[in-house]
């Protein structure tokens, strides 16, 4: 049985995820890392208190074979964009670097449709250089997921979301084609389940999985 270990585990992807994992008979221990105490309580899980900044200092506490990552935040929570960066960016790359170096071969990462290193675009850049980053880390197996609008109920209220989202809805009826159905919404669950089921069968050294690869996982 194997070991993971979950960034992000209190957001939207994050929380099914962690669900997946410690449901799964593949795991005997699930590790994750938030930044303070919570209620959650399960013979297979370990909790680790820390951030960014104090992540080093858990080194020795940072075991595992596979390392899911689902940390994000949004530009109206951090709208200074150096902290913005340091969330997306800079602590899903160094979470990646010490579990490589601590033993871990696989990596499962959440970032967004249209990921691109070279965009003039500060989120899809941001995106893109964390997906450049952690590639470079040279995992045995890479797998990276790239939804376009997360459906399904969050436990915030984000009226505007809402609003989206029943938009979307209509929108992922005439998204057709593999150039397009990339951009169909799909469910925060089902990503979590696509990454959890990804993680059963490697086979590709570096996978990217939009909207259809990650619907073919379910």
């Amino acid at each position: 049985m194997k070991k993971a270990i979950l960034f992000g585990a209190t957001g939207f992807i994050g929380s099914h995820l962690l669900n997946e994992l410690l449901n799964s008979p593949d795991y005997e221990q699930v590790t994750v890392v938030i930044r303070k105490n919570w209620n959650i309580n399960h013979a297979k899980l370990k909790t680790l208190i820390g951030d960014y900044h104090t992540l080093p200092e858990l080194k020795e506490s940072i075991e595992a074979d596979d390392i899911f990552i689902s940390i994000g935040t949004t530009q109206k929570n951090t709208p200074d964009r150096a902290k913005y960066y340091q969330i997306d960016h800079d602590y899903p790359v160094l979470a990646a670097k010490i579990a490589k170096a601590k033993g871990a071969t696989a990596v499962y990462l959440v970032t967004s449709v249209g990921a691109n290193a070279k965009s003039n675009v500060f989120y899809i850049k941001t995106k893109g250089e964390t997906e450049r980053d952690i590639i470079a880390l040279d995992f045995k197996y890479t797998h990276i997921f790239r939804p376009s609008m997360l459906m399904g109920n969050r436990k915030e209220n984000r009226p505007l979301e809402k609003l989206l989202i029943k938009t979307w809805s209509i929108a992922n009826l005439i998204l057709m084609g593999r150039r397009l159905n990339r951009y169909k919404g799909i469910d925060g669950k089902d990503v979590a389940k696509a990454m959890a089921n990804a993680a059963k069968n490697k086979s590709e050294k570096i996978k990217i999985s939009h909207w259809k690869e990650m619907n073919d996982l379910l």
